[in-house]
C-alpha cells in the first residue's frame, strides 16, 4: 500500500470522487489496519450521515460545506472542519468557531465549488498561532507538497486531485494513479 495515515470517502453525489455507502463497505474492509476512515460530507442532511454511519466504519467525519459547529457536533463522532481560505477570512476565528473539531482542514476557495477543485491557496494566509491542529490541502501534487509542509508545518496533507490519473483536462476526476500516489508519499517522506 501507500503508506497513507487516512482514506477520505466522498459522500457528496455532485462530487465526480463521490462514493456508495454500499462501495464504502467494501473499501473500508479490503484497507490495512491502522488506516484511518475519513467520511467528507458536504452541507448533508444529517439523516445522511446517521444512515452511512449506520453502515460505514468511520472514524472521522470531515464537513466540507457551510456546516455549524453545533450540526457537526451532532453525531459523537471526531470531525475535521474544512475552512475555504482566502484573503479576509480569519483563520482564528474560525478556529475559535469550531473548537471541539479536531482539526481544520485547509483548502482553496474556488467560487461555487467545495473542493477538489486542484487550485492551491496563498499559504502566507495562514496564522502561524492557529490553536488547532491543520490539515494543508488545496492544490497538492509531487512538485509542492515538500515546500508546503516546510513552510506551512501542517499536522497531516490532504490530496485528491493532485494524485489522479491524466493531466489538465484530461484528468480523470477520482480515479487514483497508483504511481503518483507512490511519488506523493516518497516527497512527504523526504521531509
Amino acid at each position: 500500500m501507500s503508506g497513507a495515515d487516512a482514506i477520505g470517502l466522498v459522500f457528496y453525489e455532485k462530487s465526480p470522487r463521490h462514493v456508495s455507502i454500499e462501495k464504502a463497505v467494501q473499501l473500508v474492509v479490503s484497507l490495512p489496519p491502522f488506516v484511518t476512515v475519513v467520511g467528507l460530507f458536504v452541507n448533508a442532511d444529517a439523516a445522511l450521515v446517521r444512515e452511512v454511519l449506520a453502515s460505514v466504519s468511520l472514524d472521522v467525519l470531515q464537513f466540507h460545506g457551510d456546516e455549524s459547529p453545533e450540526y457537526c457536533g451532532q453525531f459523537g463522532k471526531p470531525y475535521l472542519k474544512a475552512i475555504r481560505v482566502k484573503p479576509g477570512v480569519n483563520l482564528l476565528q474560525c478556529a475559535a468557531e469550531f473548537s471541539r473539531a479536531q482539526g481544520l482542514l485547509l483548502d482553496a476557495h474556488v467560487e461555487g465549488i467545495p473542493g477538489g477543485t486542484g487550485a492551491v491557496f496563498d499559504w502566507t494566509l495562514i496564522p502561524e498561532d492557529l490553536p488547532l491542529p491543520l490539515i494543508l490541502s488545496g492544490g497538492l501534487d509531487v512538485g509542492n507538497v515538500a515546500s508546503g509542509i516546510r513552510q506551512v508545518r501542517p499536522y497531516a496533507v490532504d490530496v485528491s486531485s493532485g494524485v489522479e490519473a491524466g493531466k489538465g483536462i484530461n484528468t480523470l476526476k477520482g480515479v487514483k494513479d497508483a504511481a503518483k500516489i507512490a511519488r506523493f508519499m516518497q516527497e512527504v517522506r523526504n521531509v
